[in-house]
């Protein structure tokens, strides 16, 4: 049972991380390029649309996917493979879900009050999308360290 659950925890993670790596290297690059006021409607939008059924399972099982994982290592497996799989769990928990709701989804939620057409709007836009994608950065990041780390699990 660990070699699969290893297998499945290490790609939800890898997909995890696609889906962030997917907004650091082209997503935000693209949106900060296009008009203040596009850039932050689309963002808002993407901020809405994100809470669909497709997402939000995946966003949410993956650390319970984690947790599961790193204790079944631990009671079932040689020990360099529950070391490999706590250090997983534990990198994918704090750089993921815990950057997502210490970091970003603040920052979506300011930006959700945002009326794009103000004054203000591009210092806000500014800040939203540096800040935003450094944390997405550490997320992207997590996500793969923590991949690897599975996977390095299901060698041992």
């Amino acid at each position: 049972m660990t070699a699969w659950l290893l297998g499945l925890t290490a790609l939800a993670c890898a997909l995890m991380g696609g889906i962030f790596f997917a907004f650091s290297s082209f997503i935000m690059p693209a949106l900060s390029r296009i008009s203040i006021e596009e850039g932050i409607h689309a963002m808002q939008r993407i901020n809405v649309d994100v809470y669909h059924w497709t997402f939000m399972p995946a966003f949410f099982l993956t650390p319970i996917a984690c947790m599961v994982t790193a204790v079944q290592t631990f009671r079932t497996a040689h020990s360099d493979a529950a070391v490999y799989a706590i250090i997983g769990c534990a990198v994918y928990v704090v750089g993921n879900f815990v950057v997502t709701a210490a970091g970003n989804v603040p920052l979506n939620n300011a930006l959700a009050a945002v009326d794009a057409s103000t004054a203000d709007a591009s210092r806000v836009w500014s800040h939203y999308v540096s800040t935003w994608t450094r944390w997405n950065h550490v997320r992207t990041v997590a996500s793969m360290f923590a991949a690897a780390s599975f996977l390095v699990a299901l060698t041992r």
